[in-house]
């Protein structure tokens, strides 16, 4: 199944962040390796295929599911919906309020539809221009759920379709509250419909309106027009007055217009206003996809023959340099174990403490920014309550080293007690020892961490 645009952005994205860290000969080699794979075997080159690609170095990678980046704006749009709703049902029982001493003013309906489509005329527009009349709302709202993302990142480029997708949603559930609010007070209530306003108006003239208005539906349902007479004798000047000489069995005639008004100007211009955001949405992610700088230095980079410098031995098979000048340490006796991004399992954590009292926490992947704090905090009160001083940090084996996973450790570095030991204990797809390239990698990032209160060890126990 091909990903959505939206979620190809910012994979690329995030894969052209990790790549900053790694050499240009190494990148140039591996991307002009893909593109000659790719042309003997008819495939093209893009953004999709080359994230495939480097995915398939990974077997434990998760594909399917919700995109956790995008979880605040999930629930921003549920937020719009559930507001709309509520806010639909209330407006339609003030427009439509009546105690039987007066006839509800169609005027007003008119104007307050005005109103809506004014504000959907708006809302379209600040998304197409790319205004951000809300501010820094959005970055407050991130960081109340604990999503808080650099101001850079191509997701706060898109903020103005995203808050116009969720505007429409939340306005097209508010017109369907509201439709369905009105139909059934029609179906409980004797309501009495007129027109009334200080300007000198003849019925005429509003007849003209109300026909104009009724331009769409005027050939499938007839009735929903109304006729000249009903304008002309549903007048009303003042409460006091009934309203011209109609039957007040007549005064309930209006509901089918009204009905088609807030349809046809709410529900199904918000509908479709709605279906040109998500379009928009998409027309946008894909030109930033096309316009991000990581896409030009891919090409370039694939498009390039990789550079050899005449030695006759071919090194394609050989291995990289993995030596370091650290090794693994056996498990410290910890009373502390931490599942960073879901790594292992709560009985092997369990296994790995020697200590009788021990916690088994989570940190990272999925977990928010104010969950990673309160780990830092449960395992600190634990750690500062006695001995042993130590605890263990489960990783993904296969899974590189990631810049999150250094600032954590520094944080607990710095909130621990000084005398508390960290061991990092990588965890292979299988109860075995992981190989000895993905043990490597742990290994050079605690000798580029260069902190003596850091170490590896092996869920086995042995060092080497």
């Amino acid at each position: 199944m091909p990903k959505a645009t939206l979620t190809l952005l910012l994979d690329f994205d995030d894969q052209v962040q990790k790549d900053q860290g790694q050499t240009a000969a190494f990148l140039h080699r591996r991307d002009r390796k893909f593109a000659l794979a790719c042309e003997a075997d008819g495939r093209h080159p893009g953004p999709a295929n080359w994230l495939a690609y480097l995915g398939g170095f990974n077997r434990e990678r998760q594909i399917g599911g919700s995109d956790p980046r995008l979880r605040v704006w999930r629930r921003v749009n549920l937020a719009f919906i559930a507001v709309g709703t509520l806010l639909g049902l209330v407006t339609m029982l003030g427009l439509l309020f009546y105690d039987g001493s007066g006839q509800i003013n169609v005027t007003v309906i008119l104007g307050f539809v005005l109103l809506q489509v004014s504000l959907a005329a708006l809302t379209s527009l600040q998304s197409f221009f790319g205004w951000r009349p809300w501010g820094q709302l959005p970055d407050m709202i991130a960081r109340r759920l604990g999503r808080a993302r650099p101001s850079g990142t191509v997701l706060r480029q898109l903020q103005p379709q995203l808050s116009a997708r969720a505007a429409h949603a939340g306005g097209l559930a508010f017109g369907i509250s509201g439709l369905l609010t009105l139909l059934g007070l029609v179906v409980v209530q004797d309501l009495a419909f007129g027109w009334s306003t200080t300007l000198s108006t003849a019925p005429e003239a509003f007849h003209r309106l109300v026909q104009t208005l009724a331009w769409p539906w005027q050939s499938l349902w007839p009735a929903a027009v109304p006729s000249l007479e009903l304008v002309a004798e549903s007048r009303f000047y003042r409460i006091e007055d009934a309203g011209g000489s109609t039957a007040p069995a007549r005064w309930g005639d209006w509901w089918p217009f009204v009905a088609m008004v807030w349809l046809c100007y709410i529900i199904l211009l918000r509908f479709i206003l709605l279906m040109v955001a998500i379009s928009h949405l998409e027309l946008r992610a894909r030109r930033l996809l096309a316009r991000h700088p990581g896409l030009k230095t891919l090409l370039y980079r694939m498009e390039t023959p990789a550079l050899e410098t005449g030695n006759a031995h071919s090194d394609a098979a050989d291995q990289p340099q993995m030596t370091t000048s650290i090794h693994t340490h056996p498990l410290p006796n910890a009373s502390v174990a931490i599942r960073w991004a879901g790594a292992g399992d709560n009985q092997l954590a369990s296994s790995l403490l020697k200590s009788e009292q021990h916690l088994v926490l989570a940190a990272g992947g999925a977990a928010t920014l104010t969950d990673d704090h309160e780990t830092l905090q449960q395992a600190r009160l634990t750690l500062g309550s006695g001995e042993p001083r130590a605890a263990l940090i489960l990783t993904h084996a296969w899974e590189p080293p990631t810049g999150e996973l250094a600032d954590f450790l520094a944080e607990a570095l710095q909130q621990w007690p000084q005398t508390t030991h960290i061991a990092l204990v990588p965890v292979g797809a299988a109860p075995d020892t992981p190989p000895e390239h993905q043990v490597a990698q742990w290994l050079r990032f605690t000798e580029r961490l260069g902190h003596t209160r850091l170490s590896v060890s092996l869920a086995s126990g042995e060092p080497s």
